[in-house]
């Protein structure tokens, strides 16, 4: 398993630390599985830059001890992996196509962890992906209404997704307990979540707070969730039972 540094989280050892002809030719094999989705039919793109997979592992100082180009003591320089393959992907596809990135502050390693602890930080982590040519940034939340800085705009504050927006100005698409009352780390534990009400997140989608949203655990349970939704029918929807993942073996 190649990383940045050979580390699966901070201070434990797992896999090769990548050489810069790895980083290369990861970055070539992005663009080479870009050119080919669009010559297939796909519609888009989407880069996984999220929960603490490879191209998270360069953004988190917890796994990024390279002493090249690919780090730095800023987010911005710890940046450059996913902007050089984000280039590569766009120069592979052309312009027209869509290209989405997923990024997450929380990493599957570590729940609590954050790139960016200020708006200006996350416009150094993202503006230059946005740069680079990310048309869509998918910004994972656990839970999509907690305000990403509560200390600047109150608990009623922008999200992950909104603050994206606002900062680079790309379109953007939230995520996070859809539909549920619980989040899905609760899930692996066995944790059952009653289905909800989605007022909140039509009152910002009106608003204009993010773009689009992204939906898991809720249709799951029903696979007819966004048709009930659009039709008002909200009344018979199941809540999430994790017995219900069986149903994807």
């Amino acid at each position: 398993m190649e990383s940045p540094s050979g580390l699966l989280a901070p201070g434990k050892p797992r896999g090769k630390a990548m050489t810069e002809e790895d980083v290369a030719d990861t970055v070539a094999a992005f663009a080479r599985a870009a050119a080919d989705a669009k010559r297939l039919g796909f519609d888009t793109v989407e880069l996984h830059g999220a929960h603490g997979y490879l191209v998270d592992e360069f953004f988190w100082p917890g796994t990024n001890a390279r002493q090249d180009r690919y780090n730095g003591p800023t987010i911005a320089e710890r940046s450059r992996f996913a902007a050089e393959i984000v280039a590569a992907m766009r120069e592979a596809v052309g312009p027209g196509y869509p290209l989405i990135l997923r990024v997450s502050q929380w990493k599957q390693q570590d729940y609590d962890a954050r790139l960016a602890t200020t708006p200006e930080e996350m416009e150094a982590w993202l503006g230059p992906l946005v740069d680079a040519g990310a048309d869509i940034l998918h910004c994972s939340q656990r839970r999509f209404w907690e305000p990403e800085f509560p200390e600047i705009d109150g608990e009623d504050g922008l999200n992950f997704a909104g603050w994206a927006k606002k900062i680079t100005g790309a379109p953007t698409i939230s995520v996070g307990s859809v539909g549920l009352s619980g989040e899905f780390i609760a899930a692996f534990g066995g944790e059952k979540s009653q289905s909800t009400g989605v007022e909140n997140l039509v009152a910002r989608m009106e608003r204009e707070e993010f773009d689009l949203i992204a939906v898991g655990r809720a249709l799951i349970s029903n696979p007819d969730w966004a048709n009930r939704i659009h039709k008002g029918d909200a009344d018979g929807l199941k809540g999430f039972d994790p017995a219900d993942l069986a149903t994807l073996a």
